[in-house]
This record gives structure tokens, C-alpha cells and sequence, in this order.
């Protein structure tokens, strides 16, 4: 790191930059955040920088501030080194002072990045690499002594899961099936010839599921010495697990067990190339991994209540916040009709106080502005946009640090088409919960039907393979790739799956694919489907679709791949 003192002039002009970045500049608290623990810094009172000093000084909390409560600053602390180096992979990339936060630390550190050839010519400067992402293993892997680790695993769960209460899991006293919560407990290291990244892992979790909503999450201390922790709530699970060397990776093995019955409910193996192991940001990396299916709608922690739903079963006396949002993430899988009037139904005889928090003005907002759903909305969708625009800047204005909140804004702003607004809003929404994974398929769905393939590559492939059970709307941004790199089997595959949820770009993207592979059967499966979709009847097929796609090239593809198909040419550019 570079010692600040004499770099003075050249660190606060870098802090000008970033200020002035947009990303940064439209979030006056991120830029107290960045120029407070600067200008401690360069005063050289590192020391001061505390979550506390943070919480109090830069975004106003009382003094009686908790940090285990409230993870204001755990939060910001994420979304501002996410900012940091996004700006420098991009705008920022050839300046010559940098400015980074460390992973789990909020002291910053100011990188010199030396001139071409500088290196060469005998100047020691320290780079900075945090922009170069290593290349993690696509697939979980298991090894054959998964079980016997497991029974290793199992018994250190036991010891956090003696310390909750017994009895139905889930289940408030009056019955009503509520949030599942769980008590998370740090790995244990069975390393001992490599120091592999493992304490703070527990912490790293919390930080990450305690963004979701529908999940309740308590930090069960642990370590090496598996420490209880004294007087801790009752939790319906309990996740830890373990970290051990195997040959060229280092396996991080995590455990959920169920507090009433003990039984392993869930377990999940990341493989990390060893030299990656022991680097600074691996826990941020494996807890974004296990979070994404922790997180998940269809994850583990949901399973009960998506049951319950599923089921025939009334719901007299059990609705509240949380099975309203389940029914709210199936109609998101979906995108029916049905299951958007069983969320408004459910969010409507909420009690009031409830329905006038954040995440069910931004919820209800969408149900309004997709589906013309929530009592009293206008069948106008220009009416339909102002009375979710209004419900949405109630709901950022409650809770401006939920993901949940902004990801909804964003997807208002794609209907209402003004996609830079939209992108803008989901960039705030994964940088406040970088896994969830509704937010990361739908802000790689915008990137690439917005010209920016490349960009949302590692978003999609996030959401759509990292997490369990995708629904067909994830696939679109798959198939794209597919056709990118010359998959086309694949390709059509994927577009099969995402033309379930999408009538329009779905059979397109499955012609172009089968065009390409001489599969001529598809072609002719799929294109009636496209010459029978309303909105292309209503103003020609590509008039709709430019409506919802700001790639040229695309476009260029699409027309080439219909006409080619048998396409009227006069169906291509107006109704029929």
C-alpha cells in the first residue's frame, strides 16, 4: 500500500474523480462514506475507523449504535468496494493513484499504478490486482470422503443446534407459518499444512443473507473452539461447516441441519484453487456462492412454506409478511396472472402497518405497474406507472438500503422504457444484495438486450447456474451466449426453457439457433408461435421488438433470421 503522506495531492484528486463518478455522485451517503474514511486516513487516524465511528459520524445512527444489530455499515462498506472496482476496471482504469477498501476492513488503501514501462525502468511501485478475477470452478464438486466430513460437520452443528428451542419448525404460537431463521456458525479449519481464509466466513454470511428479507439470520460465533454463544434466539436451522485441503483445492463444505429433527437438509461443496484460498476476498467469494442458493426463492431455507402454497390448504389466519412474499417470488418464477392476484390478495388483507412498510409498497408498486393488480389501480398503464412511481419513492424513502426496493424501482423504469434508469437502479440493487439472484437474471437480461452481452455474462451465469431450480425467464441471456460462442444445440435448448416465460424472444432466439444448426424441425415448431403473438400482429414484429431491444446487432440478426424463416417482409415492420 502506498504510504499516504506523501501522495497526498494525488489521493484527493483521485477522490474528486470518484465523487464526481455518477455511480458514486447520485449516492450522497457512499461519498460521505468514501471522503470520511479518506480524509481519516490521511490524517493518519486510521484507528478511528470503526463500524461505530462510521454508523454515528457518516450516517447518522444515535450513540447507542449496534453493529451486530444494524449492518448499515457492513453493507455500504460491500456496496462501495464494489463501486471502487467497477470504476477502476472501467473509467478509472488508467489513473495513476487508486483508491480500494479491503475486504473486510474500512481503512482504505491508495494503490500508485506506474506509467507504462516504469516497471521496467527500475520504479518500484505496488500494484494493485483486484480488478483481475481468478477463474473459480463452474460446477460444486463432492469428494468420496463427503460423508465422513459430513459426520464431522454434523457434530459441530449439534452444538449450536443444542442451543435452540424445540418445537415446530417455523411455526409462530398461533400457528401461521413465519420467516425461516438460522443461526450460522463459523467453519472449522481441518488445514494444517496451508492457511486457507476460514474465520469471518460466519460473519461474511450474515453480512450477505441478513439482506434478504425473508430470512431472519443470527451470527452463532464458533472457530476453532466452536464457542457458544450465550442466550442465542431460537433459530429453525443451523449452518456450518467445514474447510480442508484436498490435492491442488481447498474444499469449503457447508452443512444445514434442521434445529427440531437434526437431520442434514442441505449441504453444498465449493472447490477453490489452493494458491486463491488463502487470498483476501476468497470469503467474500464462497459466502456470495453459498448465498446464492441460501437466498434463493427455491433455496432450502423457503421449502415449508412453498409447500404449504402449493398446497390446497387455506391460509385463514396464517397470512403475513412472509408468505405474501413467497407468493410474490412464485409470481416473479411466472409472471401469471393468478399467481399476481394470490400476492395482491394476500398483500391487501395484511394489516395496515404492514402494508405500509418498504417491501410491500415496492412489491405491490410491481404487481401494479406489470399486471394492473392492488385495489384501485388505474387500467391505464401511464396511470398504472405514476401510482407505482409514487408507492416506490415512498418505499426508497423507508428502507434506501434494500436491494429488494431498488430492484423493483429498476424494473419499473425497464416497463416505462427508460433503460438507463433501470440499469442505474439494479446496479444499486446487486450492489446492496450481490445475490440475489432475481436482481442479477433480470439486470443481465437489461445488459444484454441493451447491446452489453459481455458485461452481463457473469451475472447470468450466476443466477441461472448458481442457484437451484432457475425459472424459464433466466435462460434468455444463456441462450444469447450460446449463439455468441456457437453452441447451438445448447442454444436452443435454452431458448425452449425461456420461451415458456417469454412468447415473444424466446421463439425467435430458438430460430436463430436452429437456422444455424440446419434443425429446420425447430424452425417450423417456432415460427407460427412468433406470427401469432398479439403485440407483433398489433405493430409489426420489429417495431415491438425494438421496443424492448437496444442492441443493433441483434436487431440485425433477429430480421436476417426471419426473413430467411419466411417472414412477410411487410409483417416485419408493420401490423398484419
Amino acid at each position: 500500500m502506498t504510504d499516504p503522506a506523501p501522495q497526498r495531492e494525488a489521493i484527493l484528486t483521485a477522490l474528486e474523480r470518484l465523487l464526481a463518478w455518477p455511480e458514486i455522485s447520485r449516492s450522497p451517503q457512499l461519498g460521505r462514506f468514501l471522503g470520511y474514511i479518506v480524509q481519516r486516513t490521511l490524517e493518519g487516524s486510521e484507528q478511528s475507523i470503526k463500524a461505530y465511528s462510521i454508523a454515528v459520524d457518516v450516517f447518522g445512527r444515535t450513540a447507542d449504535f449496534d453493529p451486530q444489530a444494524d449492518p448499515i455499515v457492513r453493507v455500504q462498506a460491500r456496496r462501495l468496494r464494489g463501486l471502487l472496482d467497477e470504476y477502476y476496471r472501467g473509467p478509472g482504469m488508467g489513473e495513476a493513484m487508486q483508491i480500494h477498501l479491503p475486504v473486510g476492513r474500512y481503512v482504505p488503501e491508495f494503490a500508485a499504478v506506474p506509467e507504462p514501462g516504469e516497471v521496467e525502468a527500475g520504479v518500484e511501485v505496488e500494484q494493485d490486482t483486484r480488478a483481475r478475477k481468478p477463474a473459480w470452478p463452474g460446477a460444486w464438486s463432492f469428494s468420496a470422503s463427503w460423508f465422513a466430513l459430513a459426520m464431522i460437520a454434523l457434530g459441530l452443528a449439534m452444538a449450536a443446534y443444542a442451543m435452540t428451542a424445540w418445537r415446530p419448525n417455523g411455526l409462530s404460537q398461533t400457528g401461521a407459518l413465519q420467516r425461516p431463521t438460522i443461526t450460522i456458525v463459523e467453519f472449522q479449519n481441518l488445514a494444517t499444512a496451508m492457511t486457507p481464509q476460514v474465520a469471518g466466513l460466519a460473519i461474511e454470511l450474515v453480512t450477505d443473507l441478513e439482506q434478504f428479507g425473508s430470512i431472519g439470520v443470527r451470527y452463532g460465533g464458533g472457530g476453532e473452539a466452536n464457542v457458544a454463544v450465550a442466550g442465542l434466539p431460537t433459530s429453525d436451522f443451523v449452518l456450518t461447516g467445514i474447510v480442508r485441503p484436498d490435492g491442488p483445492v481447498v474444499q469449503y463444505s457447508a452443512i444445514l441441519t434442521d434445529s427440531v429433527s437434526g437431520a442434514v437438509v442441505w449441504n453444498h461443496t465449493i472447490a477453490v484453487p489452493t494458491s486463491e484460498a488463502a487470498g483476501p476476498d476468497v470469503l467474500d467469494k464462497v459466502s456470495k456462492s453459498l448465498s446464492l442458493v441460501l437466498g434463493s426463492p427455491r433455496g432450502p431455507l423457503h421449502v415449508a412454506a412453498r409447500q404449504l402454497l402449493a398446497s390446497s390448504a387455506p391460509l385463514d389466519g396464517q397470512i403475513n409478511l412472509y408468505l405474501c412474499r413467497v407468493l410474490f417470488d412464485l409470481y416473479r418464477e411466472t409472471g401469471s396472472a393468478s399467481e399476481a392476484a394470490r400476492a395482491d390478495a394476500c398483500y391487501r388483507a395484511l394489516p395496515e402497518t404492514d402494508r405500509d412498510s418498504a417491501a410491500v409498497l415496492a412489491a405491490t408498486a410491481s404487481l401494479l405497474a406489470e399486471q394492473g393488480s392492488v385495489e384501485g389501480g388505474s387500467d391505464v398503464p401511464a396511470g398504472r406507472f405514476r401510482m407505482a412511481s409514487a408507492n416506490l419513492e415512498r418505499a426508497i424513502g423507508l428502507d434506501p438500503i434494500s436491494g429488494f426496493v431498488w430492484e423493483q424501482q429498476a424494473r419499473l423504469h425497464e416497463a416505462e422504457g427508460q433503460p438507463a434508469l433501470a440499469r442505474a437502479d439494479f446496479s444499486s440493487s446487486v450492489q446492496l444484495n450481490p445475490a440475489s439472484v432475481d436482481a442479477l437474471a433480470a439486470y443481465a437480461r437489461l445488459l444484454a438486450f441493451g447491446g452489453n452481452l459481455a458485461e452481463a455474462e457473469a451475472m447470468a451465469l450466476d443466477a441461472a447456474r448458481g442457484s437451484p431450480n432457475p425459472p424459464a425467464w433466466y435462460e434468455g441471456v444463456p441462450a444469447l451466449l450460446a449463439l455468441r460462442d456457437g453452441d447451438f444445440a445448447r442454444a436452443i435448448g435454452y431458448a425452449e426453457l425461456y420461451a415458456q416465460a417469454d412468447r415473444e424472444l424466446g421463439p425467435i432466439l430458438a430460430i436463430m439457433a436452429a437456422q444455424r444448426s440446419g434443425e429446420s424441425d425447430v424452425v417450423n415448431r417456432y415460427l407460427p408461435q412468433v406470427l401469432d403473438v398479439a403485440a407483433f400482429r398489433a405493430k409489426g414484429v420489429l417495431p415491438r421488438l425494438r421496443e424492448r431491444i437496444g442492441d443493433d446487432g441483434l436487431m440485425d440478426s433477429i430480421r436476417n433470421a426471419l426473413v430467411q424463416a419466411g417472414v412477410p417482409p411487410t409483417a416485419l415492420i408493420r401490423s398484419f
